[in-house]
Formats: C-alpha cells, sequence, structure tokens
C-alpha cells in the first residue's frame, strides 16, 4: 500500500485514489477518429549518412527495414507499455527527411490514426522510436557515435482535446 495516496482529482490518471497503477477505463468515451503525429531524429555521420542514401550498407535498405519496425512497433505498444491498451489501428505511415547540411540526421515522423475511445500517441511514439533505433542497429558497425534525439509529439487530434506542439503554433 502507497503511504502517500494520489488524489482522485490527480491528473496522473494511471492511478486509482490509492495510488496504485491501473488501466483507465475508456468505456464510456465515444469512437472517434484519433490522429497523433510524432517526430524524432538521429544524428550521425556524413559518412555513414551517404551509406544510408547509396543504399550500400552491407544491413541492407536501412529506411525500408526501419520503416517496417517502425509500423511493427505501433502495432506492439500494447506489448511494449505496460498500461497502454491494445488498439485497432487504421493508419501508420513513417517518413525520413535527411539533413545533410551542418549536423547530418535522419528526421523520422509517424503518423497514426484509429477510431476507437483513446488517443495514438503513445503509439506514433512508440513507431518513432524503434525506427530510429533499427538505423542505429543497422549502423552501429560503421557509426557509434550516433545520437536519437528530440521525440516529442508534434500534434494529436480526436478525443476531448486537440494538440499541436508549441513550437509549430507560430
Amino acid at each position: 500500500m502507497s503511504e502517500n495516496p494520489v488524489s482522485s482529482a490527480s491528473p496522473l490518471t494511471h492511478f486509482d485514489a490509492q495510488g496504485q497503477a491501473h488501466m483507465v477505463d475508456v468505456g464510456g468515451k465515444p469512437h472517434t477518429h484519433r490522429l497523433a503525429v510524432a517526430t524524432g531524429r538521429i544524428e550521425l555521420k556524413a559518412e555513414t549518412l551517404k551509406l544510408i542514401q547509396a543504399g550500400t550498407n552491407k544491413k541492407g535498405d536501412v529506411l525500408g527495414i526501419a520503416r517496417i519496425a517502425g509500423i511493427m512497433a505501433a502495432k506492439k505498444t500494447s506489448d511494449l507499455i505496460p498500461l497502454c491498451h491494445p488498439l485497432s489501428l487504421t493508419r501508420i505511415t513513417l517518413e525520413f527527411d535527411i539533413h545533410s547540411e551542418g549536423i547530418c540526421a535522419i528526421q523520422c515522423r509517424a503518423r497514426v490514426e484509429t477510431v476507437g475511445m483513446t488517443g495514438v500517441e503513445m503509439e506514433a511514439l512508440t513507431a518513432v522510436q524503434v525506427a530510429l533505433l533499427t538505423v542505429y542497429d543497422m549502423c552501429k558497425a560503421v557509426d557509434r557515435d550516433m545520437s536519437i534525439t528530440s521525440v516529442y509529439i508534434l500534434e494529436k487530434y480526436g478525443g476531448k482535446t486537440d494538440f499541436i506542439h508549441k513550437g509549430l503554433q507560430d
């Protein structure tokens, strides 16, 4: 038992009044179109980026495999994050943008959609993270200095609130 129970007014919805973790009851929520877009980037050496662009990495098509990994990860989010609801996803897309000026990087953007009672933010974030981890895994033999950074939700629609990341509102 927790000595400091979380009050029922707590914004932390994954805890009950006694402070114990639980899966949020979404049974009373209406089915609505839900959408989330997440982004993240992996910074890497220019030589590594050239290998990826040329398709000459020994392990194969890095971005193609990373895209499939991200899609698979979004579908398995509830298996990875204990209190996430299993969802029937209606669409998952991943896009990669290459940045070869200045700090070399690959930007990943995942868009996840469903019609349901809860949002898909965790699925979008999971897709981005696993896609970027796949890039790391496929290229680590030539570049151990890669860095995954700036993973966050860009947009969220459906349910009670919509959200656009504050950096996009200007």
